[in-house]
């Protein structure tokens, strides 16, 4: 990264860039507008602290540049940072860049921002304010604590004397800026203005992120509720938080949707690659899960490739009625063969194609191409058989089917498609391979019970992951696909607790999720606190099987 400080002033020159100041919101990424994804999208040069790119450099091309200030310039809002900024934000736009300048929460309410944005205006650079969510107006909402009626906002780092004793000796509902370490200190003006010491409040700090967690006590016992949460102290220095004071603080218990998800703030390792874990991470996500991918095979060309060039050759000649298409991965094999030959989704006409399951059926229609057939029922070779048609002599002009898979492929599919009066050409289009180990940290984090739970989609993630990264810890929740993948994990030395009704990647993280819901159930009505799986005392029992 670029750091600021080294950015010399640029003399004058024509304008033609411009400078866009977004808000990315108060921390999770799906709070960011449209209009704040349009101008990631174009942008040339981020410039934001290191948690806010985090939350913004996904939507951003690939090859944007990005900076942030340099170590040394102290705060945003002091001189000397805003000077730093300001020099790099206004030699980029000169330059004719694209410039995003992201803060968290909204550009409006940030006073360093607003001298930025003053800074380009007397410059005669152009400039536009994309709003964020506020953190006072999104931390609430995912806190379950509603904010109407009369609201005032607090700073408790700028407040006046005046100010305490103006919202001490009201009845409106607070929502303080603070930190953690000073929330007690808050309260106590509070009370000595004239709140209530019986009045509620909520405590939260990383709102809106998986790390999020919330307190609910009175202004008189805060104190004592963060003490015995062991919440106090922290070693991190200053810890951001928002206050609501009063107000329907005391509905959070019924409201609370965020940190009552399933599996909220549960690490959850899948052991497959970034693009065959796209839609399964995504509804992790929706659980209020974070999944982390860790591929356990790499995919290789084949030792020979004669066998996979003549059969799509032989696609483009007529050989074949059929191609079926048994994984993501086969779909890619055979499109880089295309696209070696100089050939598209064209070369399909006339030709009937199936897909094993949803996610093949979705890279087949990513390449242009919409499969004829995708069993209706169990998304699996078994399940594809289910709905194949058998060879008609009268109907099916060609008796051959093209089918591309990996080398160690079951010969399930092609013994039924035989059965069924099939010609088979079951060809080789890439090789499994073991990955590589995943990096130190992350093996540390498996075999130390750093991971809440990990998913094994076949009996292949099981023993691979074992040989490159070893055991998971016996406090991780292990969930398994089906049947043969649990009784895999099971001769590895792990005890099974969530096996999914049904042998889809879908079907499995519904089971997972099940089982967080059950568990936090438990801990509730036991009067237990809700805890992660990775939180539990080493040694412990691991639930059984639901």
């Amino acid at each position: 990264m670029s750091p600021i400080a080294a950015v010399a002033t640029t003399t004058a020159v024509p304008v033609s860039g411009y400078v866009t100041f977004l808000g990315a919101g108060p921390g999770d990424p799906g709070l960011l507008t449209l209009r704040a994804v349009e101008a990631l999208a174009r942008a040339d040069l981020l410039v934001a602290e290191p948690q806010v790119l985090d939350v913004v450099r996904t939507h951003a091309r690939a090859s944007v540049d990005t900076a942030e200030p340099a170590t040394g310039d102290g705060p945003l809002g002091a001189p000397a940072a805003v000077s730093a900024v300001v020099q790099l934000v206004m030699a980029s736009a000169r330059t004719g860049k694209r410039v995003v300048r992201a803060v968290a929460g909204d550009p409006g309410l940030d006073a360093g921002a607003a001298d930025e944005m003053l800074a380009c205006a007397q410059a005669g650079i152009p400039f536009e304010v994309v709003p964020g969510v506020a953190h006072a107006v999104g931390v609430p909402a995912y806190a379950g604590v509603p904010l109407s009626g009369d609201v005032r906002f607090v700073d408790a780092a700028t407040a006046s004397d005046r100010c305490w004793t103006e919202v001490g000796a009201s009845d409106a509902t607070l929502v303080v800026s603070t930190t953690l370490q000073t929330v007690a200190a808050t309260a106590a003006e509070l009370v000595s203005s004239g709140r209530k010491p019986e009045t509620l409040l909520t405590v939260t700090v990383a709102g809106t992120t998986t790390r999020q967690r919330t307190w609910t006590a009175t202004l008189a016992t805060i104190a004592a509720e963060l003490k015995a949460a062991k919440a106090l102290p922290t070693p991190e220095g200053p810890i951001p938080a928002i206050a609501v004071v009063g107000g329907q603080t005391g509905r959070r218990e019924q409201l609370s949707w965020f940190e009552t998800k399933p599996l909220f703030g549960w690490k959850i390792l899948v052991p497959r690659t970034k693009e065959q874990a796209g839609s399964l991470s995504e509804q992790l996500c929706s659980y209020g899960a974070v999944p982390h991918e860790v591929p356990t095979i790499a995919v290789e060309p084949p030792r020979t490739p004669q066998q996979m060039e003549r059969a799509v050759k032989g696609l483009v000649t007529g050989r074949y009625e059929w191609i079926a298409f048994t994984s993501v991965n086969a779909v890619k094999a055979v499109r880089e063969k295309f696209e070696e030959y100089g050939l598209d989704a064209r070369a399909f006409a006339g030709i009937k194609v199936a897909a094993v399951g949803e996610q093949t059926a979705k890279s087949l229609v990513e390449f242009g191409v919409k499969p004829d057939l995708v069993p209706s029922g169990e998304q699996s070779a078994a399940g594809l058989l289910e709905d194949w048609p058998p060879y008609d002599p009268v109907f099916d002009p060609i008796d051959r089917v093209f089918l591309p898979r990996a080398d160690i492929a079951t010969e399930t599919l092609v013994a039924g498609l035989v059965e069924l009066g099939w010609e088979v050409d079951d060809v080789t289009a890439y090789r499994t391979v073991r990955a590589s180990p995943p990096p130190a940290d992350t093996r540390e984090a498996i075999k130390g019970g750093g991971f809440d739970a990990v998913l094994f989609t076949s009996s292949s993630t099981v023993r691979n992951l074992v040989g490159i990264a070893g055991k998971p810890h016996n406090v991780t929740v292990i969930a398994c696909i089906g049947p043969a993948t649990a009784k895999t994990a099971e001769e590895h030395g792990l005890r099974v607790d969530v096996m999914s009704p049904e042998p889809s990647v879908h079907a499995l993280a519904q089971a997972l999720a099940d089982f967080g819901t059950a568990r936090r159930e438990a801990a509730l009505e036991a009067g237990d606190p809700v805890t992660r799986p990775s939180e539990r005392r080493p040694g412990a029992r691991r639930r059984a099987r639901v």
